[in-house]
């Protein structure tokens, strides 16, 4: 009890996102199961070895005195939580959380730790069963030991088995009856250069629904031109669905042939655009690319998926690699085969789990002896192999949320404040860019936290992150699990929502378009952002 109130105690203080008073409880009622939980084993473990207890009088007095010095502590961090939590969220520009937090942290986690003990002894129930029947025949110790085996068989068959099963298959349902739904504001192009549009390759509606999002939204030339103030052309966007083709070799072959179609290799660049698992290309990144680019651009997306990133993740880890790997190889097979003279800069880019396929789409020997120009890739998640790898060798002083690698010509990382320009070396011919908030918990969860502090909380921490934010060993592994489901909810800007001004500014350094020096993007932003408001 002891344990899991001090655990409690623990989730209360703040951590990469903001939490609402049912996040928090949830959060808090489950750190709870678990200290209490650990506290349980320790005392079978303490009695297990023969280790002397606390006997007599003493023995009631100090355990209430332990109790009541932990419920005054669980008071004052209650107390304390909604000024943690308002502080974290002025940061963000969030507005503050009512008064009511505490009575609702608490009654939440009540609940949960109720539910957790429910299934617990329901586990109990079971082993003690199989215990009993077993013992018959075995002696009792090797019965128990056998029965906790069985039972957690038992729970893990039925779970993954049964329950799993039926909530893929349920999703599964819903996902795909979402990326099929027409919606009516977004008629077929009559544009020939578009997906989906007159002579495409691609029927609309199998370009699923983000695919006819992200043909169909975003600037055309005649916008472009009014907000950069110069010479515009049309951008090119194609996007092929699950259902276009069976296999992701099929999608790959016509993704190329659609990109010849409308003259794509003709155009002075090219970027893949790997997306999310829901299929998903992030508008802000689409149109800063194109606004920099003055439309002078094309952009290539092969659905791999309609889940969500994390489902996706689960479900077939692999296919979304499988996918990148199959447009990587189109795409650059045939660029790598024009003349060095006539064929466009070629891009990667990702965002999130797109980040993560887009760096498995091809390895350094299939391309070190013709590069493709660069790649951006934002929020990419700690899985990422490249990504740990580089922080993993960052220079020395250089903090884990914005690692200075090598001299700057190769690879830069940026966040909030552009970064991309302070100190490298000049660029070299091959470039990378790494955008990444301090407080995206998907870039920066760490499994290791559930025993050491992450090299990201070192001084100095992110200007998105708590100064207040603590390393306490299992209850930060717990937090940031939860900062990882919850990482979208921040406003743009933070956590992994990812603004237009920062993936120009990773554009314009990455690529070098000309004719933008500092003050032209900032006019560029403040436009984009009143057209923005104005919608």
């Amino acid at each position: 009890m002891v344990l899991g109130m001090l655990f409690v105690v623990a989730s209360l203080t703040p951590s990469l996102v903001p939490r609402s008073p049912a996040f928090q409880g949830t959060l808090s009622g489950l750190c709870f199961s678990v200290g209490y939980g650990c506290g349980v084993l320790l005392r079978r473990l303490w009695r297990a070895l023969g280790w002397a207890e606390l006997q007599g009088a003493a023995r009631p007095w100090l355990l209430g005195s332990l109790l009541l010095l932990c419920l005054v502590a669980m008071a004052a961090a209650l107390w304390w939580e909604a000024g943690w939590q308002n502080r974290l969220r002025a940061l963000m520009q969030m507005p503050p959380n009512d008064g009511s937090s505490p009575l609702k942290i608490a009654l939440t986690a009540v609940l949960v730790f109720a539910l957790v003990l429910l299934l617990a002894r329901i586990f109990k129930a079971i082993k003690n069963r199989l215990a009993s029947r077993l013992a018959r025949r075995i002696p009792a110790p090797t019965a128990a030991l056998l029965a906790v085996c069985m039972t957690v068989l038992l729970v893990w068959m039925l779970g993954n088995g049964v329950l799993v099963r039926a909530a893929l298959n349920m999703l599964d349902k819903s996902y795909s009856e979402l990326d099929a739904r027409m919606e009516e504001e977004l008629p077929q192009p009559t544009d020939a250069l578009k997906s989906g549009g007159p002579g495409s390759l691609l029927q609309w509606s199998h370009l699923g629904r983000q695919g006819r999002r992200m043909v169909a939204n975003g600037p055309d030339r005649a916008q472009i031109e009014a907000l950069t103030g110069r010479a515009a052309k049309e951008p090119l966007r194609v996007y092929v669905g699950l259902g276009s083709a069976p296999t992701p070799q099929d999608r790959a072959k016509l993704a190329l042939a659609e990109l010849q179609r409308i003259g794509a290799f003709d155009r002075a660049n090219l970027v893949i655009a790997t997306p999310t698992g829901t299929g998903w290309i992030d508008s802000n990144g689409q149109q800063a690319l194109e606004y920099v680019m003055q439309g002078d651009v094309a952009t290539v997306s092969v659905q791999y998926s309609y889940f969500a990133s994390g489902i996706a993740l689960l479900t077939d880890p692999d296919y979304g690699a499988q996918t990148a790997r199959a447009v990587f190889n189109a795409v650059y097979g045939h660029w790598h085969s024009l003349p060095k003279d006539q064929r466009p800069r070629l891009y990667l880019q990702g965002l999130s789990l797109g980040a993560l396929n887009s760096d498995l789409s091809h390895d350094l020997l299939q391309v070190i002896s013709d590069p493709y120009h660069g790649a951006l890739w934002v929020g990419a998640p700690f899985l990422v192999p490249t990504w740990r790898n580089l922080t993993a060798a960052r220079n020395p002083g250089s903090p884990a949320w914005l690692p200075r690698v090598g001299d700057g010509s190769v690879v830069r990382f940026t966040a909030q404040h552009n970064h991309l320009n302070e100190g490298h070396a000049p660029w070299g011919n091959h470039r990378v860019v790494f955008l990444q908030y301090a407080s995206d918990a998907i870039t920066f969860f760490d499994p290791h936290a559930l025993w050491r502090r992450p090299d990201w909380m070192q001084a100095p921490m992110g200007p998105d992150v708590s100064p207040e934010m603590q390393w306490i060993p299992v209850v930060s592994f717990m937090q940031l699990a939860f900062d990882l489901i919850f990482s979208d909810s921040p406003p743009t800007g933070y956590g992994h929502v990812y603004a237009f001004d920062h993936y120009a500014d990773a554009w314009v350094s990455l690529a070098e378009p000309s004719g933008w020096d500092a003050e032209r993007l900032a006019t560029l932003k403040q436009r984009v952002a009143q057209l923005k408001a104005e919608k």
